[in-house]
């Protein structure tokens, strides 16, 4: 493992760089890379960020989004680069399975990895890694990483400062998170400073869905949503001609779950949906429930306590089933 010296020498020069992140990357996984990455080239170093797949539209705006490499789009150049980098920065994710088949590139690569997240259970691949499991967003760790590690707060610049503003609000649920404390705060008024302006950022995330987006979200709220009392626990189910239906693109599911857990008596909220090749979950909950529990021991995920993920091969009716045989196991964390 590298320390601290030794990875500030690596950084001392001018490098070829790869930042990566995870599939299907969210506002903190976009905004915790292009805030890096605006760090990185005003130092010189040689930078690229590649994600395994698409994301919303709602991050294409961030400053250096115009440079992202989209693996899916562009292999051959993506495993070049890889190969080719001195140092690949995996952040919003601690094991490679998460990028899918760079995963095997970006481990076989000769570059120094560094690792900067905030999820449990890291994987041992990297050589150096900024890990806090108690952090809201991996975007609050670059922050650190920047100005308390490498010591050089004086480059987060606007583009920096946006970029990472943008990670921390949208993993924090807009500030409203039990981790968003009061460091939280002090990094984003740091961060308005340095010339986040935050009432954009929020009108550019938030105040931009399709009208497709805003009837599918409709549809969820009153054709899909299933409530469960005796479990504290709700449901929303989508298939794929829903999908189909409403021409829902990467991003127009973010979200959904969250108006689910917004009723009073819940604890426990699901957002199940059917797609090509697997069915997808996301769960959220209230205090103490272990939603990452759930998604680790059943549905090959994990995640956070409260904000977690999974999936099956199994049908959609299966994986609905599943779960709400699960649900009398935890029946006395969900009524309590």
């Amino acid at each position: 493992m590298l320390d601290i010296a030794s990875l500030k020498n690596l950084l001392n020069q001018p490098k070829k760089i790869v930042i990566t992140t995870h599939h299907k990357p969210d506002g903190d996984a976009m905004g915790s890379s292009l805030g890096l990455y605006n760090y990185l080239i005003q130092q010189g170093h040689h930078t690229t960020v590649i994600t395994p797949s698409d994301y919303p539209d709602f991050l294409t705006w961030m400053p250096g989004n115009e440079e992202v490499v989209i693996y899916t789009d562009n292999k051959e150049r993506s495993a070049q680069l890889i190969a080719e980098a001195d140092i690949v920065f995996c952040l919003d994710f601690n094991n490679l399975s998460r990028i899918n088949e760079m995963g095997e590139l970006v481990r076989a690569a000769d570059a120094k990895k560094i690792m900067i997240d905030h999820h449990l259970e890291p994987e041992d691949f990297d050589d150096y890694r900024h890990w806090d499991i108690n952090a809201c967003a991996a975007a609050q760790l670059v922050h650190s990483f920047i100005t308390d590690i490498l010591d050089n707060k004086k480059l987060i610049n606007k583009d920096v400062a946006t970029c990472l503003y943008t990670g921390i609000m949208t993993d924090s649920g807009s500030f409203r998170l039990p981790n968003t404390t009061s460091s939280v705060h002090r990094v984003i008024a740091d961060l308005i400073d340095a010339g986040a302006v935050n009432y954009r950022i929020h009108e550019l995330v938030y105040n931009s869905a399709s009208e497709n987006r805003l009837r599918f979200l409709g549809h969820c709220l009153s054709s899909c949503l299933e409530i469960l009392p005796e479990f504290n626990t709700a449901l929303i189910v989508v298939n794929k001609q829903d999908l189909q239906k409403y021409d829902v693109n990467t991003g127009d599911t973010e979200g959904i779950v969250n108006y689910a857990l917004s009723i009073a008596s819940i604890r426990l909220a699901a957002f199940i949906v059917e797609r090509d090749d697997k069915v997808k979950l996301s769960l959220r909950s209230k205090g103490d429930f272990p939603a990452n529990e759930i998604c680790k021991l059943y549905f090959s995920g994990g995640g956070h306590r409260n904000a977690a993920g999974g999936q099956s091969s199994a049908s959609l009716q299966e994986v609905v089933n599943q779960l709400k045989q699960i649900l009398p196991e935890y029946k006395k964390l969900l009524i309590q």
